[in-house]
């Protein structure tokens, strides 16, 4: 079988991802990133919780209610101490009972809007979060297939998982902190104000150079977290590859488990560090805030004996109201100074996934684009058709100048040495690739103007390599049309000669297939592949290295299932196993990404060329 690699090398790295470390150039890379531009980040954060307003504007209003409510207490304070406490003639204890009464209503109703608050941030949180999941998802679905091809998987999962996980907490608490933190903040100092000016201008008089050692702890955290996130993804790429079914089985057959635990491990060790200095990056900054926030009340002390000192009128209780408003302060500003700390570093994950998503899809549907003629169906040309791997050398062409038309109905077979470009052909069709040059049409319609889901409605493939789901035989028999009856499963089984196998089994078509279908035999697994596209019924049928893979038992019984499949339907099959293609009625012969020769198989053998030659050194072989 022709790799997608055909003309260009390995597509996507030729050695096993993972294997060349990728410390070095991950460092460098964190060593020249810029910190990700905040505002530019939170315009596309913001536009995230577009469609909740409502929730937002009740979690808003439930916001400014609890920060107004989170300051009265305090003054209540300062009434209970200079007209309950201590009024003239001793403790007004009818005063002291209406204001505790009071304070403790303003408590009981702030704790119920905070579980109130608490839940619709929640809520939205979630909600964006897994629509912004969804997106990325589907964005991804939308990617060319050169593009997971050049990508490990564990990448991509990494993005999903690590990524869009890692701004969770941002999501779900950003709106609702950065709200109630500065309203809080705004009527704190509002309070303090009131109670005594001097004593606010003492609290807040170092405050801006807080502000500038946040700003420098965000940019380091910025840089640790793309450092992290990274190796994460380099650690889901090792579990996704070495713990697979496919990776296992490699490592036992060449006994490189402990190679395996060490290349984990290794990661593991980078993780481990990044992540204690992701967390103790900021930990100076807040031990010195709180140092500073703590110091503060005890200096207020200070400050009011000066003011009595000088006759300013100070009470008791404005200096006890005005330490609690100021220890209400605390909390809040360190919240936001967290949250501005988060914001930063989240930025980083944020990037990594705005990043995917900007990525615009190569191949992508026409404006203009239309359906498929289904009046023409069946008809497959290519004209005049060139190709080059996005990745090849320059000039390098793994098609050059191929022109071919295949009639409705007929059985077409492409042959030719290993790497000329066989498979490449079949991937032109569905339009998994585009065309460098030259035109390929399907029913009478050049590929570049249908829509992709149209195209790929009539054409059904089966390759070498069978995917099959981790579910049922049944599951994955409505792959191709979930909605499929019971009946019209067995009739698509009989016809793939796979029911009876299929019946024998205790479950039935319940049968758990395993991991890519590894409870099944080869034949077993192509055979329910060659069903489940009997299902779909598409007009063109691709079989690409169908039996190539099978011994000879295996391969006569698919074999004699895929003769059933391309009754009444375009077969365009591409074959290593010449015996496989002996009844087409036309074989195209394609060598260095050419088509030299066609023909009927006794007219490629009597002519005496490339296709002889193959046939000559499969019988020998034989």
């Amino acid at each position: 079988m022709d790799s997608v690699a055909s003309g260009g090398g390995m597509r996507g790295g030729g050695t096993r991802p993972g294997r060349v470390s990728s410390g070095d150039a991950r460092a460098q890379k964190a060593a020249n990133a810029e910190a990700p531009r905040v505002p530019h980040l939170l315009r596309r954060i913001r536009a995230l919780f577009e469609p909740h307003r409502r929730a937002l504007v009740v979690t808003v209003v439930l916001v400014f209610i609890g920060a107004a409510i989170s300051v009265l207490p305090p003054l209540l304070t300062k009434q209970a101490f200079d007209r309950g406490l201590f009024a003239d003639g001793g403790p007004d204890v009818p005063v002291l009972l209406e204001l505790v009464g009071a304070m403790i209503g303003l408590w009981v109703l702030s704790a119920g809007i905070g579980v109130g608050q608490t839940f619709l941030t929640a809520t939205v949180g979630n909600k964006v979060m897994g629509a912004l999941r969804i997106r990325l998802f589907g964005h991804l679905q939308r990617m060319e297939l050169a593009f997971f091809t050049r990508t490990k998987t564990g990448v991509i999962q990494s993005r999903l998982q690590n990524d869009v996980g890692g701004v969770a907490n941002v999501l779900s608490n950003t709106v609702s902190s950065v709200l109630g933190n500065t309203v809080t903040v705004i009527a704190a100092f509002v309070s303090m104000l009131v109670l005594s000016w001097q004593m606010t201008l003492v609290t807040v008089i170092l405050l801006p150079l807080l502000v500038v050692a946040q700003r420098r702890v965000g940019q380091v955290r910025a840089r640790i977290a793309t450092q992290t996130q990274e190796s994460l993804s380099d650690m889901t790429a090792i579990t996704q590859e070495a713990l697979s079914v496919s990776g296992i089985l490699l490592a036992k057959s060449f006994n490189q488990q402990r190679a395996e635990i060490e290349r984990y491990s290794a990661e593991n060790r980078t993780q481990i560090g990044l992540q204690v200095r992701q967390q103790m990056s900021g930990q100076w900054f807040f031990a010195v805030v709180q140092i500073f926030l703590s110091v503060i009340p005890a200096i207020i002390y200070l400050v009011a004996a000066w003011l009595i000192l000088r006759d300013v009128p100070v009470t008791a209780g404005t200096i006890v109201a005005f330490t609690t408003v100021q220890a209400r302060l605390t909390f809040p500003l360190m919240g936001l100074l967290r949250v501005a700390l988060d914001l930063q570093t989240s930025g980083a994950l944020f990037a990594r996934i705005f990043e995917y998503l900007d990525l615009h899809p190569a191949i992508d549907d026409d404006p203009a684009a239309g359906d498929v003629d289904v009046t023409r169906l069946g008809r497959v040309e290519f004209d005049d058709v060139s190709f080059s791997y996005p990745d090849a050398e320059p000039g390098q062409k793994t098609l050059d100048g191929v022109s071919f038309d295949i009639e409705p109905g007929r059985f077409a077979a492409f042959v030719g040495p290993s790497g000329a470009g066989k498979t490449t052909v079949s991937y032109l069709i569905p339009r998994f690739y585009e065309a460098s040059g030259g035109a390929v049409r399907f029913a009478g319609t050049d590929v570049r103007e249908l829509r992709q889901e149209s195209l790929i409605e009539h054409i059904g493939i089966v390759s070498q390599e069978t995917y099959l789901f981790h579910a049922s035989i049944a599951d994955n028999l409505r792959y191709a049309r979930p909605g499929a009856t019971d009946d019209e499963l067995v009739d698509a089984a009989r016809r793939a000669n796979i029911h009876e196998t299929i019946a024998s089994f205790p479950d039935g078509y319940e049968t758990l297939v395993g991991e890519r279908g590894y409870r099944l035999s080869g034949g077993e697994k192509q055979r329910i592949a060659i069903a489940r596209v009997l299902l779909k019924d598409p007009a063109v049928l691709v079989l690409d290295e169908a039996t190539s893979a099978l011994d000879t038992v295996s391969e006569r019984v698919v074999q004699e299932a895929l003769d059933t499949a391309a009754r009444g339907r375009t077969t365009i099959a591409i074959a290593h196993r010449l015996s496989t293609v002996r009844s087409a009625d036309v074989i195209f012969v394609v060598d260095a990404g050419r088509v030299v020769e066609r023909g009927t198989h006794d007219e490629l053998v009597a002519l005496g060329g490339v296709y002889a030659g193959l046939y000559g050194q499969q019988i020998a072989a034989d």
